[in-house]
């Protein structure tokens, strides 16, 4: 798969060096061609066996090269980024994984996932925007032996797919969230439990596991 990354920061970073690991074709990008080509050799430095390729060039360019395209840009900078990026993104499958700029002052009336299915005209699905960078580069994610869970949220099932590829990818688990109206709750999510890790706390303790969270049925 072509997967073109809009950022060359720590997140296209991480995730974009594991999808050429196992063999994709990735496309970093920054303001200019130069910062991506830089980015790009860092990641093929990193590479070992056999790896997908990996290139630099601008949002122009990544947007157009990818079958899917991952939008890993500070949220200061997004719309400046997808502009920059034409018309190239309509209709494409489209990987949010954009956290608000400020974790305390998030607000769910506007949810990035939606600003950027509006701008742009692509299928978006949130994903990937629960972890530190971080855990996206270890290989895989597994803890205590259960590889970490990715919820999804679109609507859009070719772009689903694409995610869930792109899930697996990693050794992860793709999770069902819903359509992109529920975008905002994993984005609120992500907010409040940032919130509780800065605070020293484990968030990953304030759920029981399944077996002891009663029974339920999807209706």
């Amino acid at each position: 798969m072509r997967i073109g990354i809009l950022g060359a920061g720590g997140m296209a970073d991480a995730l974009g060096t594991q999808w050429a690991r196992a063999g994709h074709e990735v496309m970093v990008s920054g303001r200019d061609e130069s910062s991506g080509a830089t980015r790009a050799k860092t990641m093929t430095a990193a590479l070992t066996a056999a790896p997908g390729e990996v290139r630099g060039g601008s949002f122009a360019a990544a947007a157009a090269f990818g079958e899917v395209v991952v939008v890993a840009v500070r949220e200061a900078g997004l719309l400046d980024t997808l502009r920059a990026t034409g018309t190239s993104l309509r209709g494409k499958p489209l990987i949010d994984v954009v956290n608000t700029a400020d974790i305390f002052a998030y607000d769910p009336t506007r949810p990035i996932a939606r600003l950027i299915a509006d701008v742009t005209g692509g299928h978006v699905v949130k994903a990937f925007n629960l972890c530190n960078v971080d855990v996206w580069r270890m290989t895989p994610p597994v803890f205590d032996g259960r590889p970490l869970a990715v919820p999804l949220c679109g609507d859009d099932q070719e772009a689903l797919d694409a995610a869930r590829t792109l899930v697996t990818a990693l050794g992860c688990t793709p999770v069902d969230g819903g359509g992109l109206d529920r975008s905002m709750l994993l984005e609120a999510t992500a907010a409040f439990v940032i919130g509780l890790w800065f605070g020293g706390a484990d968030a990953q303790a304030i759920l029981p596991p399944l077996a002891s969270s009663g029974e339920h049925r999807r209706t």
